[in-house]
């Protein structure tokens, strides 16, 4: 019988998952797949640890669900005093709203960024200005601030109007010879002169992620780009929102990946490994500044969800920061981040169609190219990706191969984000099944750009 599932691909029902086992999953034919990417930078815990198991249990017995227009949870409460209490230096008083996904907490932190301007007294302030080559949620306001040409073009007439500057990439875009100061100047500039052609009166925020995650994988900013980027937007009075909501949450090897550019946004969205994947759960963090405003005049958020604060999911999600800290996990990611871009760069750093190997903590890519010398990508037609998913899948690896890194439509990348709790043979298996099926994926298609 046919699944009745809409699935990802209408054309073939993927395999069905049976169980979880730490960095392992098993489909109901007993085949065991790596899990080198958390599905998508979600399971940093792996799967079925049992303290997380045992905080939702307890949860659930104890109560399941309350609105939040009627009363708050403990565990809520107890998870937002953790994570304020761990925000960047300069976060201050600030509050967190709990939501279902990262997609929705994307739409609260845009919707709390017009009320603050709201209730300030500036009313013009509605514009967002994003970067190109960004990913920040598939809702449809989500979608606007992305930068991805080739997720935004079937719904570009249903998008609200968003500003985009050049993203920091330095292996596509620094040029030769321009130092890491001078390209983060270069890009701060461009950010403040589109400022000034929106109307500095009429822009709210600034958005961009920390370590840009699917769209083009894994980059990092230059040194000082941030800092840069803060620099402007204080001069022109616009906030800026960071989203972690894939590279947060210890990826990188620190809670806030935002922590490493010694900058404090005003708001900070986080999901995937904030719940491991235990619960659907995303949240907004906005600063004390950020709240001030509407504490003064409305005293409310206009903004609500349903399952917002969903005492479960808090409660698995708590489990999921405790266990972060008291394994001492942080230090687990930096150091097995080094073992794993130290084998990746071993294995593949000389390899004639892996342009560029990068990333921060547990959270890796190796960009492919139809030639180093010129970076030429490998053109969209090709569906390289998709082959390399297929294939890595049949060989029981888990991986996240992604289309448009080159220019939103052409060249390709493979991510890793493996678990917190990865071990040193794990590393091994994740390099040699990834070999074996590049070489696999390659091999099956011409080589020309």
């Amino acid at each position: 019988m046919p699944s009745a599932i809409l699935h990802r691909d209408l054309r073939t029902t993927p395999p069905l998952v049976e169980r979880g086992e730490g960095a392992y999953l098993f489909d109901t034919t007993g085949k065991r797949y790596l899990d080198a990417s958390g599905g998508a930078a979600v399971s940093c815990l792996g799967h079925s640890h049992p303290r997380v198991i045992a905080a939702i249990e307890a949860q659930l017995r104890r109560m399941p669900f309350s609105h939040t227009s009627f009363f708050t949870n403990q565990p809520a409460e107890d998870l937002a005093a953790l994570l304020i209490d761990r925000a960047p230096a300069g976060f201050g008083a600030g509050r967190v709203a709990f939501l279902g996904s990262g997609s929705e907490a994307m739409e609260a932190a845009l919707k709390l960024a017009r009320q603050h301007f709201w209730e300030k007294g500036e009313p013009k302030r509605a514009r967002f200005i994003a970067r190109r080559m960004s990913y920040h949620g598939n809702t449809l306001g989500a979608l606007a601030i992305g930068g991805h040409a080739g997720r935004r073009a079937p719904y570009a007439p249903m998008l609200m109007d968003v500003a985009h500057v050049s993203p920091c990439f330095a292996y596509r875009f620094q040029a030769p010879g321009e130092s890491d100061d001078a390209y983060a100047t270069r890009l701060a500039d461009e950010l403040a002169v589109e400022i000034e052609r929106q109307g500095p009166e009429t822009v709210a925020a600034f958005i961009a992620e920390p370590v840009v995650g699917a769209t083009i994988g894994c980059v990092p900013p230059v040194p000082g780009y941030f800092r840069r980027i803060r620099e402007v937007c204080d001069r022109y009075g616009v906030l800026l929102i960071a989203d972690e909501v894939m590279c947060g949450m210890g990826r990188t090897g620190s809670l806030f990946a935002i922590a490493q550019e010694d900058v404090c946004p005003d708001i900070i969205t986080i999901a995937k490994g904030l719940g491991a994947g235990y619960q659907p759960i995303g949240a907004l963090l906005a600063s004390e500044t950020v709240i001030a405003p509407l504490a003064a005049g409305s005293g409310t958020l206009q903004h609500g969800h349903t399952y917002m604060s969903h005492a479960i999911a808090c409660a698995g999600s708590l489990a999921v920061m405790r266990a972060l800290e008291e394994e001492q996990l942080l230090g687990a990611v930096q150091q097995r981040g080094r073992d794993l871009e130290a084998a990746l760069r071993a294995r593949f750093g000389d390899h004639p169609h892996v342009g560029d190997i990068r990333g921060r903590g547990l959270f890796w890519a190796m960009e492919l190219v139809a030639d180093r010398a010129t970076k030429a990508p490998f053109p969209k037609s090709l569906g390289l990706a998709a082959q390399i998913k297929r294939v890595a899948l049949a060989n029981g690896l888990i991986c996240y191969p992604s289309g448009g890194t080159a220019d939103g439509e052409n060249g390709d990348h493979v991510l890793l984000a493996p678990p917190f709790i990865l071990s040193a043979p794990q590393i091994d298996e994740i390099v040699d099944k990834l070999d074996v099926s590049l070489k696999q994926a390659l091999g099956a298609r011409p080589l020309a750009a």
